[in-house]
């Protein structure tokens, strides 16, 4: 490593550590867990590697090795090969650092379309902000049950609202509430629910009864929400523009 002097500085195992630290919490910053974020640094390492190898190497539990790489396939951000044992390789990071780039830029475009439309309306920004994964799991609970006639979710996890409330789902549906689930491929919906499947999600939306909206951080630790009918209805029609578009 050289200094900003131009003297050179010898690099030691305690530095790759440190810098291997600092990128697995970035990782988790943009919706990785830590267990992926220490897996997708590994395949970087390695190239490419079964669950047990890149166990080893990011110091994950086997056991959660094979779930953990899956989770990085269904994210875009690895690729498996078919076989036994899978062989699972890292998508390139610049065209991670591609995906990232562009969909921060169109939810910060999101954002600001946002503020001109309520800069238009003279309406108050409504926006209450919550943290904790598990408030934010059950406010997106008590939007679900206090629907009365639609419920949108764009998310790329679903896997964890669907076993977060997999019981007011089916009560939802039951009741008739148009339940919209747009997510990655491959993710199980409820049956009764319309599918909508997309690459390249990040954060987590919903919208109920075009009424309430909530907006979600990847790791569904902080969300904002707003039951001002304005800003609920434009988020929607933000989805409905990806609904509409063409898969990737």
């Amino acid at each position: 490593m050289v200094e900003p002097g131009g003297e050179k500085r010898l690099v030691t195992r305690a530095d790759v550590e440190r810098e291997q630290e600092t990128l697995a919490k970035t990782l988790e910053s943009i919706g990785l867990s830590g267990y992926e974020a220490r897996g997708y640094l590994a395949l970087v390492f390695h190239g490419y590697g079964s669950a047990e190898t890149i166990a080893e190497t990011a110091k994950i539990p086997r056991t959660s090795a094979y779930k953990v790489l899956q989770g990085l396939c269904l994210k875009g951000y690895a690729i498996s090969t078919r076989g036994r044992p899978s062989i699972f390789k890292p998508e390139p990071p610049a065209k991670i650092r591609t995906k990232v780039f562009d969909h921060l830029s169109e939810a910060f475009q999101k954002l600001e379309d946002l503020h001109e439309v309520l800069s238009d309306k003279g309406d108050p920004q409504l926006v209450y902000t919550i943290t904790s994964k598990a408030r934010v799991l059950a406010k997106i609970g008590e939007l679900l049950d206090g629907s009365t006639e639609t419920f949108i979710v764009a998310t790329p996890q679903f896997y964890e609202i669907r076993e977060a409330m997999s019981k007011k789902l089916e009560n939802a549906l039951q009741r008739g509430i148009r339940v919209t689930v747009i997510t990655e491929p491959l993710q199980k919906v409820p049956e009764g629910a319309v599918p909508v499947f997309r690459r390249g999600l990040i954060a987590t939306d919903i919208i109920a009864d075009r009424q309430r909206a909530l907006i979600a951080s990847p790791d569904l630790g902080a969300c904002g929400y707003t039951d001002n009918p304005v800003l609920a209805s434009h988020l929607e029609s933000f989805l409905q523009i990806v609904m509409d578009s063409e898969p990737k």
